[in-house]
């Protein structure tokens, strides 16, 4: 190879590495943005299936900064009949050596079961969402590289985007969220994760996260509608659409709240 290759090669190697520290920064910074302290909402799921058959079901969510590596947050189901006092609990660890701790109360049983991470890439209640998907993500269990800048054209205005490529660093890392690749959109103005696409592990399917709606509340940015799509070539599987509303960030949500017993006692 002679030394105008090489030099070439040593170029784009260089370029590289400024483009994947970058990538790094940015999803840092996106981690890090201001999401409350204590958080009080109330969610409604909607699960469409292949047929454009529709389950709506509501919760109530609680969640706590415990400092600054942990957050605790609890999902009480509202409606209907079939999921009423169900309940999930998760204890959220931004530390890189400790798995997140996540708990299922099911009522028809009186029983609550911990997830294992083995079973955290399944559907979280019968939604496009997995287990996994309830809690942030470890940023130092995937590389990252920075693919470009876009623009997102949306209904109130275009929003301008870094484009990420997150790859995990490990087959257990793939094995406990199901995803082999994904591709994220962050928001220049906020740092707000605002589109994804998912490449699972599983029988080549995709999922589509899109963020539709958010707002600017206490002066923190809330996602208050998202959508998750299923998809295999260009088929929707299922799609699973939630919406916030009643955010309420002036609230003292008390430590019991957070555990076991809580859950299985219910609202």
């Amino acid at each position: 190879m002679n030394k105008v290759l090489l030099a070439a090669l040593g170029v784009m190697l260089s370029m590289s590495a400024v483009a994947d520290s970058q990538a790094r920064d940015i999803m840092e910074k996106a981690y890090a943005r201001d999401d409350g302290s204590n958080a009080v909402s109330t969610m409604q799921m909607i699960l469409i299936d292949k047929n454009d058959k529709k389950r709506i079901r509501l919760m109530r969510t609680f969640s706590k900064d415990i400092d600054a590596n942990t957050e605790h947050k609890v999902i009480f189901f509202l409606s209907p009949s079939d999921v009423k006092n169900t309940a999930f609990l998760t204890y959220d660890y931004k530390s890189d050596d400790k798995d997140d701790d996540q708990w299922m109360y099911l009522p028809a049983l009186k029983k609550t079961k911990r997830i294992p991470s083995s079973d955290k890439g399944a559907s979280f209640m019968g939604s496009d969402f997995s287990y996994s998907d309830m809690t942030a993500k470890d940023l130092d269990d995937y590389t990252y590289k920075l693919l470009g800048e876009s623009s997102i054209k949306r209904s109130e205005g275009t929003e301008s985007v870094w484009k990420i490529e997150a790859m995990p660093v490990s087959q257990a890392v793939i094995d406990e969220t199901g995803y082999t690749k994904s591709v994220l959109y962050i928001r220049k103005d906020n740092y707000v994760l605002t589109r994804a696409k998912f490449y699972l592990k599983k029988a080549n399917r995709v999922k589509y996260m899109d963020v539709r709606k958010m707002e600017k509340i206490d002066d923190i940015w809330v996602v208050m509608q998202t959508t998750m799509t299923t998809k295999k070539g260009s088929a929707t599987l299922h799609k699973t659409i939630l919406t916030n509303s009643e955010v309420d960030f002036n609230v003292i949500n008390s430590d019991d709240m957070f555990t076991i017993r809580s859950i299985e006692k219910g609202l």
